[in-house]
């Protein structure tokens, strides 16, 4: 990605929180008071798709709405929402409203959506190397899930739809293997980090992988998953997020605006394929 500042999961797990946030930069409006209409935006995102659809905007669109976009890459889930919450960057475009509300809620953070609507929906995927359906999945098979809570609740429903395991009645966002109550192959669930996932492939029977995870390692949810969810009324959608108070940011507004126009629409059409699917 040009002109972007790839932050690695690595450098986290280093303890590392601080420097990755300095590397950043400083978000010019965050927390601090009445932004600067005319200064750059600086928006923190994962790679794919959301970095390729800012850089989208920012290459063919910002400069005549006359706005200055500064896009930063994070390779985890996590750091885009403190870098928001602490000032590092102005906001950020990565999440649905499940995985924030949970965020939120476990952090004590006081981020929000900004208003105008989602973007794109990652249809979630289960992919194998080993069979070419669910129904294929043997007795004892290991499935891979995400480990963060929305997203592995997430996989947890997918399956369900498919009707290879059931749920006790009400589970809800944060359902966990816990919640099963029916699993005829008696499959095993290996938890693991979102972004470690698809190498997992070669080690285990099946796994549930995100969206732009999914893409990172060309892997498409519309050609390649055994089964995917479905773009109807799903909760999963991705928007644009800030640190509450900042909703009103112009240059907010004006991203907002722009992410959702007919030629962020038909960019996500014509080049992921069906692999992400515009939201609005």
């Amino acid at each position: 990605m040009r002109n972007a500042t790839k932050i690695t999961a690595a450098v986290l797990a280093a303890g590392a929180l601080t420097l990755g946030l300095t590397a950043c930069g400083s978000g010019s409006g965050s927390g601090s008071g009445k932004a600067d209409a005319n200064a750059p935006l600086t928006v923190a995102a994962t790679p794919t798709p959301q970095g390729e659809i800012l850089t989208y905007v920012r290459d063919n669109l910002a400069k005549k709405a006359g706005l200055k976009l500064e896009v930063k890459e994070f390779t985890d889930y996590v750091t885009p929402n403190t870098a928001v919450q602490q000032g590092q960057v102005d906001a950020n475009y990565f999440q649905h409203k499940p995985y924030l509300d949970d965020f939120n809620k476990k952090n004590g953070t006081d981020i929000v959506p900004v208003p105008g609507g989602t973007v794109h929906l990652e249809p979630l995927g289960v992919y194998s190397k080993s069979v070419k359906k669910l129904a294929g999945l043997k007795k004892g098979a290991t499935v891979a899930l995400p480990n963060d809570t929305t997203n592995e609740a997430r996989a947890l429903k997918l399956l369900e739809a498919n009707g290879v395991i059931k749920l006790k009645a009400g589970a809800g966002y944060d359902a966990t293997p816990k919640d099963v109550t029916s699993n005829p192959r008696n499959l095993q669930f290996k938890e693991l980090e979102a972004a470690q996932l698809p190498r997992s492939l070669g080690d285990v029977d099946a796994a549930v992988i995100n969206g732009n995870y999914a893409l990172e390692a060309k892997l498409s949810p519309a050609k390649d998953a055994i089964a995917a969810e479905a773009a109807k009324g799903n909760p999963y959608a991705n928007f644009l997020a800030v640190k509450k108070g900042n909703e009103n940011d112009p240059r907010v507004k004006k991203l907002a605006e722009l992410l959702t126009s007919p030629e962020v629409k038909k960019f996500i059409e014509d080049k992921y394929d069906g692999a992400v699917v515009p939201a609005f």
